[in-house]
Parts: C-alpha cells; sequence; structure tokens
C-alpha cells in the first residue's frame, strides 16, 4: 500500500486567545499537492515495528511511531507491522512551517485504517492524531481547503478551487514554540469573532490579494525578530507559513 502525504500552507493564521498554555487559532489550511512526501507499507519480517527513511530525530520522536504506538493497542495492527514496515521518502523539509511530520502521521493512521479494517470514523481518527500534534485533524480529514479553530481540533471544511501554490524553504531554523513564546511576550493581540467570520467566509485567493505577509500570519513579526535572515526572503507576493520558514504565493499560470 502506498499513499502521498501532502504538504500544506496557512492561507492566514491569527490567534483568538490562550487556552491552558495553547494559543487558539483561526486558520485556513490548504493542501500543497506538488509538495509531498510518499509512505508505502513493504513486506517484510521483523520483530519491533520499524521505519525506513531520513529522518532528523529519533525513533521515539517520529510522529509515525507516535501513531503506532497509539494503535498498537488492536492486536490486527501490532500483528501486520510484524510482517510490513513502513517507509517514508521525504521530499517536504522538516521544521518548515508545512507541515509535514503531522501530514505524515494523519496519512499513516488513515492508511492501518483501512489496511488493517479498524473501521475508525474521520473523527475518531482526527481525535488519535490530535494527541500527536495539533495540524494532524487537518490531514486526517482530507480536504482541500478547510477553516481550522480552536486549537487544531476544529476542522470545517472550506469548498473553494484548489490554488497552485508555490513554495520556498529557507535553510533557517525557526522553532516553533520559542516563536510562539515570542508572540505571547512581544506581539500579543486576539483577532475577535466577527474578524474570524469574515475571513472564514473569504475564498483564499481574495484574502492574499487583500492582506499583506504581516497582516495575514500573526507569527511572522515574532519569527522575524527571532531571525532576522528572514527579511532576505520577504518578497511582494508571498506570505509565510505557520511559524515557517516557508514562504508561498499563488502560482499563476499563463
Amino acid at each position: 500500500m502506498t499513499k502521498k502525504s501532502y504538504a500544506k500552507v496557512n492561507i492566514f493564521l491569527k490567534i483568538t486567545g490562550v487556552k491552558d498554555n495553547y494559543h487558539l487559532i483561526a486558520s485556513r489550511f490548504v493542501l500543497v499537492k506538488t509538495v509531498f512526501d510518499t509512505i508505502s507499507f513493504v513486506r517484510k519480517d521483523v520483530e519491533d515495528f520499524s521505519i525506513l527513511g531520513n529522518f532528523s530525530c529519533a525513533l521515539e520522536k517520529n510522529t509515525v511511531y507516535k501513531a503506532y504506538k497509539e494503535l498498537e493497542k488492536f492486536p490486527k495492527v501490532k500483528e501486520f507491522f510484524k510482517k510490513n514496515i513502513v517507509k517514508i521518502d521525504k521530499t517536504i523539509p522538516e521544521f518548515a512551517g508545512l507541515g509535514g511530520g503531522s501530514s505524515n502521521c494523519a496519512t499513516f493512521l488513515n492508511m492501518v485504517n483501512q489496511v488493517c479494517s479498524l473501521n475508525l470514523s474521520k473523527d475518531e481518527l482526527a481525535k488519535i492524531g490530535l494527541n500527536i500534534g495539533a495540524d494532524v485533524p487537518f490531514f486526517i480529514y482530507e480536504y482541500n481547503s478547510a477553516n481550522v479553530s480552536g486549537v487544531g481540533e476544529i476542522v470545517e471544511e472550506f469548498e473553494e478551487e484548489l490554488i497552485n501554490i508555490e513554495v520556498i524553504t529557507p535553510k533557517i531554523a525557526c522553532d516553533t514554540g520559542k516563536i510562539y513564546k515570542n508572540f505571547r511576550e512581544k506581539f500579543y493581540k486576539e483577532l475577535n469573532r466577527n474578524e474570524v467570520k469574515e475571513l472564514f467566509s473569504t475564498n483564499s485567493k481574495d484574502i492574499l490579494e487583500k492582506l499583506s505577509i504581516y497582516e495575514a500570519n500573526d507569527l511572522y513579526l515574532p519569527a522575524l525578530d527571532l531571525n532576522q535572515n528572514l527579511k532576505e526572503f520577504e518578497i511582494s507576493g508571498w506570505f509565510f507559513s505557520g511559524s515557517g520558514s516557508s514562504f508561498f504565493k499563488v502560482f499563476k499560470e499563463n
């Protein structure tokens, strides 16, 4: 079994409050169908759950491994991964604001649900995914475009024409935790309910034509404050995804 694990960008990302030390967000997530990893289940007898791929983190910190640990209570899952390994061909840059780890986790959960006939609903899978990462539920639902709120657990499909996104990822390490901390300490502001409602009802192209890079993403200023080199990539018409370091724009075909 093989499946593509797509990247995403945040058309906008606004903070609406704080709950239990977590930031509440209002964001439009859009899949980038031209940027993806490929996940395969490959037949091989093994003693322990195994992942083959080029990762910068230890196995225990890998989102796919964490997803397996959530599902190993099902005997069929444990048995399946004694006879199969997970192979991940990585092309999504890690720690880049593109949701690569979350996408891998969600794609793995959907694949296991299918191949092991667990018959879990998307909502059930999303709850499992949320234990691993705030962006995972979006990828579980497999929407091309969605309004995402809460800490990431509220995912509502937004029906619009899929836009072509071009992405560049500078080799600049953006630490999500530090950026949120910097936002809270130096740049904190909240978007009110009416402003959220307006953004959630507007299509992505119109939002990007209306807002600047600073207006679209509340995390850009705190990220720039911590990583001055990002300024070199601040080009007109480009936007910042998540906590970075990726920039994106709408690719206009001739």
